[in-house]
């Protein structure tokens, strides 16, 4: 039996085609973290169980989804990817095998601004996605969260389909949520104290890395674009956690 498993937040345009690609699963939990507009009811038209979390953890939220799943082998997918015929087929198989392995990592096709990305750090991208449930002890982590499992890790041979950020006003809203989440992350830890030099070498190094390094440009102007903006996202997390250390003064 197989338990998928959504984390969403308004997700009313994606989640629709998210969950018409795990129709061939026997259970799909959603765990919503607060949705104000239709994500639930298009969820729950698809069947799908809603669990609620509040917290801002990412971890406690893939964690509850897990509690919630009443299958032997779980999937995680988020609601702007979609799992192809061809993976749907390949799931099928390893769950049917028996095969000793039962943690898999599956490669994803990243689709930017409608353009299939390589380059700027999106290359080789593969995400820990499938599990046999006694494998999959927990996820830790409040933002980046990594599952904590046992046994060996093996990679799929068909993509996940990954619609990463469609249009510029949802790459500017998510911002505003991810980069509270790093900011508090870094105050946590006891970041030292933003000055004027630290922001003008978060943002060289992290245009070195995109533009020269990873070879962003390469993506053509969407590539451009991401490179720049992963610039700009830097700065906003540095002075997001400026205006924190001043509060905590």
């Amino acid at each position: 039996m197989l338990t998928s498993i959504i984390i969403a937040k308004n997700e009313e345009s994606m989640i629709g085609e998210c969950l018409l690609s795990l129709a061939f699963s026997d259970e799909i939990v959603v765990v919503d973290s607060g949705s104000t507009d239709a994500t639930v009811d298009i969820a729950e038209s698809h069947r799908a169980k809603i669990v609620t979390c509040r917290e801002d953890s990412y971890a406690t939220r893939r964690n509850l989804g897990l509690k919630a799943a009443r299958g032997s082998w779980i999937l995680y997918v988020d609601a702007d990817e979609r799992v192809t015929p061809l993976l749907k087929k390949e799931i099928e198989q390893i769950m049917s095998s028996p095969d000793s392995v039962q943690v898999y990592q599956i490669p994803r096709k990243n689709i930017y601004l409608g353009r299939e990305m390589h380059f700027g750090g999106w290359g080789g991208d593969r995400v820990i996605r499938l599990f046999k449930k006694s494998a999959l002890q927990r996820y830790v982590g409040e933002l980046h969260e990594q599952p904590v499992f046992s046994g060996e890790l093996r990679t799929m041979n068909h993509e996940l389909v990954h619609y990463s950020h469609r249009d510029l006003t949802s790459m500017l809203n998510k911002t505003l949520d991810f980069t509270t989440y790093e900011a508090r992350l870094r105050l946590a830890t006891g970041h030292p104290r933003m000055s004027w030099w630290r922001f003008v070498r978060v943002m060289f190094t992290e245009f070195w890395l995109r533009f020269v390094k990873l070879f962003a440009w390469r993506d053509g102007v969407e590539g451009v674009i991401d490179g720049v903006f992963q610039v700009f996202n830097s700065f906003v997390i540095y002075a997001r956690l400026w205006e924190m250390q001043l509060v905590k003064k």
